[in-house]
């Protein structure tokens, strides 16, 4: 796995960027993370309980999907989720602001930190 601090770093370069963190879904851990202005151990400990809560519903629906990104919008901020492809018990957390970010820029720098991450 590439540099988890280098990887969420960078993340961070992406305008409008608050926070960026890997974290384990199995546990709610908190592996690595980057930015301010947020409480990244409750942040991911919560947000495993999203992504837990949408994987439920998937399998309720019958569905033969993987999720590629969860994007829960606030009135003035951006959070996406992203599982990683190559190990589907870590997901990317990144909050942008709203005011600040482009949606669709912010959506590949996420990608591209996951293939960084997936080396």
């Amino acid at each position: 796995m590439g540099n988890v601090n280098e990887t969420l770093n960078k993340l961070l370069e992406t305008d409008g960027a608050l926070v960026a963190a890997l974290v384990d879904y199995s546990t709610g851990m908190l592996l690595g993370s980057a930015g301010s202005g947020i409480d990244l151990e409750i942040a991911a400990a919560a947000n495993t309980e999203v992504v837990r809560a949408k994987m439920k519903a998937i399998d309720m629906l019958g569905l033969d999907e993987q999720i590629d990104d969860i994007l829960i919008t606030l009135s003035s901020q951006y959070h996406l989720i992203r599982p990683m492809s190559t190990d589907r018990n870590l997901f990317i957390y990144y909050a942008l602001d709203t005011d600040k970010a482009n949606l669709a820029l912010a959506r590949r720098a996420l990608r591209m930190a996951e293939e960084g991450l997936s080396v």
